[in-house]
């Protein structure tokens, strides 16, 4: 009933300003249960487009799923195209659909729909550098850091200013680090932060802080990690909270040779942990199993079998496929390990 009630006494209000009043007046676990049920049940097709990002931005993906349906099976041409869009960005966040095929996808996109809303514009630029992410491919990342302003400064709705302006500023983060430029990637990430009101980008955000430690401070990139760790499994975020776990924090603990009651279900983490130890024919006989495709799978394999030749196509493998020079210091640091 008072849901109903907020809903009806607010036909007209846009999503952030009941945004702004639900949060003025209850705590903020009660407002985002709030929140998500204004963006499901919301009769207003606007309210039916934006919630999908609040959704999503806050870590809701079973309800985003069925808003998204119910957008692609609107009457109205912009919520189908809404609702299509989030589709391809839900399951790629899901991995339920690989970046090839999304970028397929995309291309389809162009030549099915003339799109003219600004806020399409900017998410599908969004999703096609989240493919170029996820295929670490980061030297395409720069076209959405050049052009975003333009899209942005038209975008009416406040509360999606402030998301999609954080999902910028994260790839940001990415672009400064693959170039090793950590000052101002971490500058990128507290200014994020700062704004952000995103409960899966911040979990995000603190991963790209603790990885940007890799080289530097065990105790610091730990802090980052746990705090995502922690965000990821207070909130419910089960596809982020198991990245953490089986990736990220068992990378650093490898890289410090801090091991000690770290697991990973992930056979080429767990390799490196053996690594750690100094087990190498137990990393050698995990490793069997793994179909080595990353730069970061063939330098843990250059390091169980201490082969500087295969240390030496990772690092090449970083530069030249990756446009890498954060990641690649890896190998580079093992090459020079060895010398010494």
């Amino acid at each position: 009933m008072f849901l109903t009630n907020l809903m009806e006494s607010h036909t007209e209000d846009s999503l952030t300003d009941i945004a702004s009043r639900v949060y003025h007046e209850y705590d903020l676990t009660v407002a985002r249960d709030i929140m998500k049920a204004i963006c499901i049940n919301s009769p207003s097709s606007e309210i039916q487009k934006t919630g999908m990002e609040y959704l999503y931005m806050n870590g809701y993906f079973r309800e985003l799923d069925q808003l998204i349906e119910k957008n692609r099976e609107s009457i109205n041409p912009s919520n189908r195209l809404w609702g299509n869009t989030y589709r391809l960005m839900l399951d790629l966040f899901s991995q339920r659909t690989s970046p090839d095929k999304t970028l397929h996808y995309l291309d389809y996109f162009k030549t099915r729909y003339t799109i003219k809303e600004s806020e399409i514009i900017l998410l599908i630029k969004l999703i096609r550098e989240t493919c170029y992410y996820y295929k670490q491919e980061y030297r395409r990342l720069g076209d959405l850091i050049a052009t975003y302003e333009t899209h942005l400064d038209e975008v009416k709705e406040r509360i999606l200013v402030n998301f999609f302006k954080v999902r910028i500023y994260r790839f940001h983060i990415v672009f400064h680090m693959a170039r090793n430029e950590l000052i101002i990637a971490r500058k990128y990430a507290y200014k994020a932060l700062n704004i952000n009101e995103s409960i899966l980008l911040e979990a995000t955000i603190h991963s790209h802080l603790g990885l940007s430690y890799t080289f530097d401070a065990y105790e610091k990139g730990m802090y980052h990690l746990k705090k995502a760790q922690q965000i990821s499994r207070k909130y419910n975020i089960t596809l982020y909270e198991h990245r953490i776990e089986n990736n990220f924090i068992p990378f650093l603990s490898g890289k410090f040779k801090e091991v000690d009651k770290v697991q990973s279900i992930d056979k080429a983490e767990q390799a490196h942990l053996e690594v750690a130890k100094g087990d190498y024919d137990k990393a050698l006989k995990l490793l069997e199993s793994v179909n080595i495709k990353t730069p970061l799978q063939r330098y843990y394999l250059g390091l169980a079998k201490q082969d500087k030749d295969i240390l030496i196509q990772s690092y090449n493998e970083f530069i030249l496929d990756n446009n890498d020079f954060f990641y690649s210091r890896l190998p580079l640091e093992a090459l020079d390990l060895s010398h010494g």
